[in-house]
Parts: structure tokens; C-alpha cells; sequence
């Protein structure tokens, strides 16, 4: 076997996924090109590699890798290129430099060995100090890691997110139990556990791992939001995975009953399994909506009918018939459901019964599920709102590492009523949260359209609660006569009941362009937002126009409409710093989301400087307002208030967002909406998303692509079924309370 050994010069080619690498090296004034897969190297690192040399047919002589390790750079060039090529966040190429004019060939020992001598260099204080030290010592160990999960034909991509989850004890937690693999970190499956598990020796027929396949196929259930599985189903399924008999599952299901790691519940005619978590929060959420609906509340002192006619005059509206039902059954009831579809006046109806509450002398708590649903009801009601998670103040517990809900049973929230918006958004988890931070006696109003998309996460809340009859519902399905003069909300209406949308009507709000070819229908899109809907509308991507697409892949899907929209309305400029992650660009001016709840992200306030707070939510869009290549971070404005400032590792919670999913938009609404319309998925192209995408949009939206498959997907009426037992247990629980008031009545 053969070897070279060189500093590397230039990274010509890398997979990001599965770390395939065209390097350069230099030794000696000898270049050499090396082919293999190399995780997580660097400009300026020096390697020792074993291989062979290849001819390629169109690139020449080349070698191939079998064998590496990384040596430390030896001469001046080789560490000041080793610190500025991004590995270090705070390191970029000028203080490259000043380290190694002060430090020389110690300038690796010093980082490593006495970081605070850093506090020599001009421009690095303790902080910055600590930060380098951090980051240096980060990267030996994830290099370390990501050579031992190499062995086990783990792309590097998986193994940074690996390292992330278990940090210095990846390997300690690997070789204890690899199944953990399959459970804590996203997008390893059980299969990938498996295959390190099984090279470790671990028998097929372990019981250990036959478990540990079960409670993951249970999980991914959960992950596709099911509440529970039937037995027979879980079974079938976990054999299949698992290559074993179905009655080696059911055993192991007895098992991790017994030990109180599932549980088995007959529901009706249904066995079910569920995770202790899961089980918990229907049960709890079962429990604290009926005691809500059934305790008394304080009453009221005034003739409730003649304050709203009082309201209804000061506010100058007229408030329909089911509408004053609402609001008199908010002041009335424990628990009230209201729901409607677009231009049936939820929010007319949500602020009548804050204003109402007010009058009573009620204190009023507003929250919804994410950020942006939070401040669409702040700025529709005029009164602070919340997201469920900030409003139950969500933080770290007694132990740092732990974050959890600081309001519950024990430190209930402080409030006379709750009006809870978006609802059809919550999942089971989240809401049994919230619902053990309440206490008896307070009002609580639950307001959502349950027609609309469900919940990320597991359960069918919304649609649970409405089709039980166990809690008092108000449905508002009158369309206000100026909702009646938009097409948009005529449309979400047709289609909500199975009827095709009326298209084109002249000076509407409702745009039609068809277009049969996908390449044709990404390049008007892309003529749409750069040049037609800004002067037509007066808004921009940046600002009020919104891509909608129903998938991720394909040439009309998200992630190619954000890279090919980015070329046309933010391309490339000198002026513009920007910054490749993987396969991603972020350029200075780029319309971006944060993808995941971020509670201990730090934000500055943009017109207060001395201000600060933390928390950055799923769903919050932003601009890109700083690319700085010296520190390795990106800087994003987010509401045109907070600043928040990402480092190297915090970049996959962000995403381009010129485009987005509809999932992703729910909560949010956009003065315009566009949308390819074209084939796809079944499952995908439902009635459902396309209501629930027509139903973001405020002043504008336009179709693009083929009649037909509008047509097709008002008639897809496939709802993935939910395996959940809300419905259930509140239906016979509610039943069961009936009986006993009853029979306490009739003895009296």
C-alpha cells in the first residue's frame, strides 16, 4: 500500500452527506489530488493517507484513499491556514494571522494548553478566548468520534449530528447501547442502530435488541402522529423489521408492560400500545377538560345579553347569530370550543369576548402555538399574546440540562380566562401541558379552524374534542358579506365542501395561470415574484409574498424553489458577504426561518441595544442582515426587532424561506400567496392542504400550474387516519360523569 502525506490546498468536491471528498494536497511544492471519504476535514489540515494510485479516464492520476490520519500542521503557513479555513468560529483569516505572528509554531499548543495567553492578541478578550479554546477542543474530540463512527459506514453528516446529541460520550454511549442511536437522535433509524449494533455482536435474536426495535417502530408511529397502535398492527410491523416470529414480539410486549415501559389498554374493540408519555397526556387531557367544563365558575353581575348590544354599539359591529352564542357561552361555561373556517369571524368574536371578559373584571390570558400565530392574535386583538410555551415558561428545570414547563399543577398560571388560538396546531403533549397550568374555576376558551391541516406532533386535539360531544361547541359557518366579496374565502369554502374554485374573475383576488410543464411553472414563479406581483401588489418576497408548495422535492418543490428563487431576487453581489452550509448558501439579504423551538437562543433588540432575551420559535421568519466570515456567524433580524446571531453548529435550524411547506405555514397568514399546483404524492395533494394553504393568504392568491390537478385535490379527500383515544375516553367519560350527576339528582 502507498502513501502520501501533504497539507490540504483546496477541497474540490465534497458530499456533504456522505463525506465523498476531491482534495488537494501540497508537499513540498508537490500537489497531489486524493479521492475518499474524509469527514470533517479543513483547508490547512495536514494528512498522512494510505492508498493506491488510480488513472482516472477523465481527471488523470489520482489517489485513492483506503487509510487516514490527521497530522498536526507543522510549519507557520500550515496552522495560519489550519485556523482561517472556518474551523474555529471566532478564527478567520486576520486573526489567523496576528496568532501566528505572535505564537509561531506554539500557536496549536498555546489554544490548547494556555488559551488565556489568546488576551495578548488585540481584539480577543476572555470571552473570545474561552470561545477558541471551546471550539479547538471540540474539534479533536468530534474528530476522534467521527474516525470511530467511520468504521461503522456512518456518514459524517449523521455523525456531527450524533456528536451533538452525546457530545464527549458518543462513544462511551455507542458501545454501552447503540439502540439509544435510533431513540435520541433525528433521522437515524433503527436500521443504522441496528447494523452498528449487529458489527458489535450483538445476536438477532437478543432480546435486548428485539425490544429496542419495538419501542422504535412504536416511536415512529407516534413520530407520524398516532397516539397509540393497535397491537395487531405493532406486531405485524416490528416482526417484519425485526425478521422474527410475530409471537418473539408479542412476548416482548408482555415484557415491557410488566415493567411499566408501555401500556396496553383496551379501547372499545381496540387493544392499543402506547408510550407512558403519550398514554399520560390523553388521560390528563381528558381528566382537566372535564373538570374545567364541569366546575363552577364565578357569576356574572350583569345582564350579559344588554353588555354585548353595548359592545356591538361602542365597536360598530353586528354580531351574527352563532357569534353571540360564542360570546355568551364564554361568559357562562368553564370550557367553550369555537370554530370556524375564513370570514366567519373568529376574531370579531375572540376580541367581543375579551372585551366582555374585561367588563366582568376578569384577568385574560391570550397564547397560541407557535410565534407567529402568537403575534397575528396580538395584532388582531390589541393585547399582549404569548406562545403556549413562553406563557408556561418554558426553561431549565433543577437540573441545567433539563428543560421543562416552570407552570404547572404545582405553580398554576394566575387568570380568570385563557383564550387559546389555533388550536387544530396542538398536539396531545403540549396540550395536556397546558391544560395541568390551569386551574379549576378559570374559563377556557379554545379557538381553531378544524378543518385545517393537524397537529405536527401526535393526536387529533381540536377534531378529538369537537367530534366527542362532550364539551360545549360553538361553530361559526356564516360568511360576512365582506368575506363574501373575496374569492379567496368563497374558494376556501368550495373546497372545504368538495366544490372546485371559481377561477379568474375580474378584479378578484384569486389568480389562476396555467402552465402544464414544471420547468415552466418554476420560471413564472420566479418572473411572479421578481418582477409582476411587486409592482402589481406593492409587496415583495422579502416583505408579504409568500411561495407555498405542498412538497420538499421536485422542481416545484421547497427546497428547489428556494434555490432557484434566491438566484433571481438575492444573487450574488460583491457588496454581499454570504456563507455555504452543506448544501446550502446563506447569503447577506436572505429571507430566512428558524426550523425548530430554540428557547436558549440570546436576541438583542435591534432599537435598544441594552436589551436582551432569549428564544427563537419554529416558524419565525427573518433577514439575513450579516454574513461575517471572520467570526463564522450569521446574523438574522427577525419582526425588524430582535437580532439574533448564529454560529457554525446553530445553522441547521435555519432554512431558506422564500418557499415553504404548508405545513410550515400554519399559524402564519401573508398579504400574497403563491402556489404551484402540479402532480405528486396522493397523500400529499389533499383537499385539506390546499383549504389549509388558501386559508394563509390575506389579500392575494395565485395558482400556478395544471387545472386538473386543482380539481384532483378537491376531491382527495384522504385524511391519514390518526390511531387516537381522545374521542374515546372523553365521550365515555363524559357519559359516566352524566350518569352519576343523574343518579346523585334522582336521590335527592
Amino acid at each position: 500500500m502507498d502513501e502520501v502525506q501533504g497539507m490540504i490546498n483546496e477541497i474540490v468536491f465534497r458530499n456533504e452527506v456522505n463525506g465523498y471528498s476531491v482534495i488537494e494536497i501540497c508537499d513540498e511544492g508537490e500537489e497531489t489530488t486524493v479521492v475518499g471519504y474524509f469527514p470533517y476535514l479543513n483547508i490547512g489540515e495536514t494528512i498522512r493517507v494510505a492508498g493506491a494510485w488510480v488513472e482516472h479516464p477523465d481527471y488523470g492520476k489520482q489517489f485513492k484513499m483506503e487509510a487516514y490520519h490527521v497530522v498536526t500542521p507543522a510549519t507557520l503557513n500550515g496552522i495560519e491556514r489550519y485556523l482561517c479555513s472556518g474551523l474555529i468560529p471566532g478564527i478567520g483569516p486576520a486573526t489567523a494571522k496576528k496568532l501566528v505572528e505572535r505564537f509561531g509554531l506554539d500557536t496549536l499548543d498555546i489554544i490548547q494548553y494556555n488559551p488565556q495567553k489568546l488576551t495578548e492578541i488585540e481584539g480577543i478578550g476572555d470571552k473570545k478566548a474561552q470561545k477558541i479554546y471551546d471550539a479547538f477542543i471540540e474539534q479533536r474530540e468530534l474528530k476522534d468520534i467521527m474516525l470511530f463512527l467511520e468504521g461503522y459506514k456512518i456518514s459524517p453528516a449523521y455523525a456531527v449530528r450524533i456528536y451533538k446529541t452525546y457530545g464527549a460520550e458518543t462513544i462511551k454511549v455507542i458501545r454501552e447501547n447503540p439502540y439509544n442511536l435510533a431513540e435520541d437522535v433525528f433521522g437515524i433509524g433503527f436500521k443504522m442502530a441496528d447494523r452498528i449494533a449487529l458489527t458489535m455482536g450483538i445476536p438477532l435474536d437478543s432480546e435486548y435488541r428485539i425490544a429496542s426495535g419495538t419501542r422504535y417502530v412504536l416511536n415512529q408511529f407516534h413520530n407520524n402522529g398516532h397516539s397509540y397502535v393497535p397491537q395487531e398492527l405493532l406486531i405485524k410491523t416490528s416482526a417484519e423489521l425485526l425478521n422474527v416470529r410475530e409471537e418473539v414480539i408479542e412476548n416482548i410486549l408482555l415484557s415491557l408492560f410488566i415493567d411499566r415501559k408501555i401500556v396496553i389498554e383496551n379501547l372499545d374493540d381496540v387493544k392499543a400500545v402506547y408510550s407512558i408519555a403519550f398514554h399520560k397526556a390523553e388521560v390528563g387531557i381528558v381528566r382537566r377538560l372535564l373538570t374545567l367544563a364541569q366546575f363552577p365558575i364565578s357569576t356574572v353581575q350583569f345582564d350579559i345579553d344588554n353588555e354585548i348590544r353595548k359592545l356591538e354599539a361602542e365597536d360598530g359591529i353586528d354580531l351574527a347569530a352563532n357569534q353571540r352564542e360564542a360570546v355568551q357561552q364564554a361568559a357562562t361555561k368553564g370550557l367553550l370550543v369555537i370554530t370556524g373556517g375564513p370570514g366567519t369571524g373568529k376574531t370579531t368574536t375572540i376580541k367581543t369576548i375579551i372585551r366582555l371578559f374585561e367588563r366582568m373584571g376578569l384577568d385574560v390570558l391570550l397564547c397560541a402555538p407557535t410565534g407567529r400565530a402568537a403575534k397575528r392574535m396580538q395584532e388582531a386583538t390589541g393585547r399582549e399574546s404569548r406562545t403556549i410555551h413562553r406563557l408556561l415558561e418554558y426553561g431549565f428545570g433543577d437540573k441545567d440540562e433539563d428543560m421543562v414547563f416552570q407552570k404547572n399543577e404545582d405553580s398554576p398560571l394566575e387568570a380568570d380566562a385563557i383564550i387559546v388560538d389555533e388550536v387544530s396546531m396542538v398536539d396531545i403533549l403540549l396540550m395536556n401541558s397546558l391544560l395541568k397550568a390551569i386551574c379549576e374555576g378559570t374559563r377556557l376558551i379554545l379557538v381553531g379552524d378544524v378543518d385545517q391541516l393537524p397537529s405536527v406532533g401526535p393526536g387529533c386535539v381540536l377534531k378529538d374534542i369537537i367530534d366527542s360531544k362532550a364539551v360545549s361547541v360553538v361553530r361559526l359557518d356564516e360568511i360576512f358579506r365582506q368575506a363574501q366579496e373575496s374569492m379567496i374565502v368563497v374558494n376556501a369554502h368550495r373546497i372545504n365542501k368538495g366544490e372546485p374554485p371559481v377561477l379568474n374573475i375580474k378584479d378578484k383576488d384569486f389568480f389562476f395561470i396555467r402552465e402544464e410543464n414544471q420547468a415552466e411553472i418554476l420560471e413564472k414563479i420566479k418572473a411572479l415574484c421578481k418582477e409582476r406581483l411587486p409592482k402589481y401588489s406593492g409587496y415583495n418576497s422579502h416583505e408579504g409574498i409568500q411561495i407555498l408548495s405542498p412538497m420538499k422535492k421536485g422542481i416545484c418543490g421547497v427546497i428547489n424553489l428556494n434555490t432557484e428563487l434566491q438566484k433571481v431576487l438575492n444573487p450574488p453581489h460583491f457588496s454581499k458577504t454570504e456563507r455555504q452550509f452543506r448544501d446550502v448558501i446563506f447569503r447577506q439579504g436572505d429571507k430566512v426561518m428558524q426550523i425548530r423551538n430554540n428557547y436558549k437562543m440570546k436576541w438583542q433588540s435591534l432599537s435598544d441595544p441594552d436589551y436582551e432575551g432569549e428564544g427563537v420559535f419554529n416558524g419565525d421568519m427573518g433577514i439575513i442582515s450579516k454574513v461575517d466570515n471572520e467570526e463564522q456567524t450569521i446574523e438574522v433580524i427577525y419582526d425588524g426587532e430582535r437580532v439574533v446571531k448564529y454560529e457554525g453548529s446553530d445553522l441547521d435550524e435555519l432554512e431558506l424561506s422564500y418557499a415553504v411547506t404548508v405545513h410550515k405555514s400554519q399559524g402564519s397568514e401573508f398579504p400574497v400567496l403563491v402556489m404551484p399546483v402540479t402532480s405528486g404524492p396522493p397523500m400529499l395533494l389533499t383537499r385539506n392542504l390546499l383549504y389549509t394553504a388558501l386559508t394563509r393568504a390575506k389579500q392575494m392568491v395565485v395558482l400556478v400550474g395544471q387545472e386538473r390537478c386543482i380539481y384532483s385535490m378537491v376531491k382527495n379527500n384522504y385524511v391519514t387516519r390518526r390511531y387516537s383515544g381522545l374521542e374515546y375516553r372523553l365521550q365515555r367519560l363524559g357519559n359516566l360523569n352524566e350518569h352519576n350527576e343523574a343518579s346523585i339528582s334522582s336521590q335527592e
